[in-house]
């Protein structure tokens, strides 16, 4: 059943990317280019996702478990660690580049072209060596 809700919830949100023009490189660099010819139309993308999300932890603040089992996740570390600000920084030159961030990225690798193959072939070899660049950041920071 976990299963089950799991791939509706993915459908969903796939088809929500692609409805939405989040796996459009051009709509999504046009919305980053706020200083040249913005589109500012993902703004409603925005505020679509974020109003059901506010509705969502609202009520999952009086539940103590989640409704198919498991547990909440943990809060995030309020602080700003060097690990955020580096990941975040990574993340908005990958954005900005390519126009594609890992969601939109895999909903369109059903009709995406070379481009995309390679993006996401890059993404995967990053996820693969972030755990070792970060290990090597911490200690390098550790030993100042």
């Amino acid at each position: 059943m976990r299963n089950l809700f799991a791939l509706l919830a993915g459908g969903l949100f796939g088809a929500g990317l692609m409805i939405s023009g989040m796996t459009d490189t051009a709509k999504v660099q046009g919305w980053l280019d706020v200083f040249g010819d913005w589109d500012p139309t993902l703004a409603f993308v925005m505020g679509g996702a974020i109003l059901p999300m506010t509705l969502a932890w609202t009520l999952t603040r009086r539940r103590a478990a989640p409704a198919l089992g498991g547990a909440f996740p943990p809060p995030p570390e309020p602080k700003l660690g060097h690990n955020l600000v580096l990941g975040s920084v990574l993340f908005g030159m990958g954005w900005g580049l390519a126009g594609l961030c890992p969601g939109p990225a895999i909903a369109a690798l059903s009709y995406g072209g070379p481009g995309l193959y390679i993006f996401v072939a890059a993404m995967l070899l990053g996820m693969r060596a972030a755990p070792r660049l970060r290990s090597r950041l911490d200690r390098a920071l550790q030993a100042e």
